[in-house]
């Protein structure tokens, strides 16, 4: 694996997005119902919080592992990818490979 932020950075997105809109949900209970949102629901606000702080926590995970990455190529001189073929353009001189 060669991109870990593609990877916990999705993880990572869905879980903040997921957290944000039940803690909108939340908020606009509260706002237009006045009730009382811990005392009715205060476990989904508790899971509300927690998948926020986990969404932070796997896109701080990602972009460690990013850095990891970067760094060993770079100590080793290796590329993250392999060349497949050479595409040049020709001198006058040389023939082409189209013409027969």
């Amino acid at each position: 694996m060669t991109r870990p932020l593609h990877f916990f950075g999705s993880f990572g997105s869905l879980s903040i997005l997921g957290g944000g809109v039940i803690s909108f949900f939340l908020l606009l209970l509260k706002i237009f119902t006045r009730q009382h949102v811990m005392d009715q629901h205060g476990p989904l606000f508790v899971i509300a919080g927690v998948l926020i702080l986990a969404g932070i926590q796997m896109l701080a995970i990602g972009l460690l592992g990013e850095l990891q990455v970067r760094h060993y190529h770079t100590a080793s001189q290796r590329a993250p990818y392999t060349i497949d073929r050479l595409v040049r353009l020709r001198s006058p001189e040389e023939p082409s490979l189209l013409e027969n």
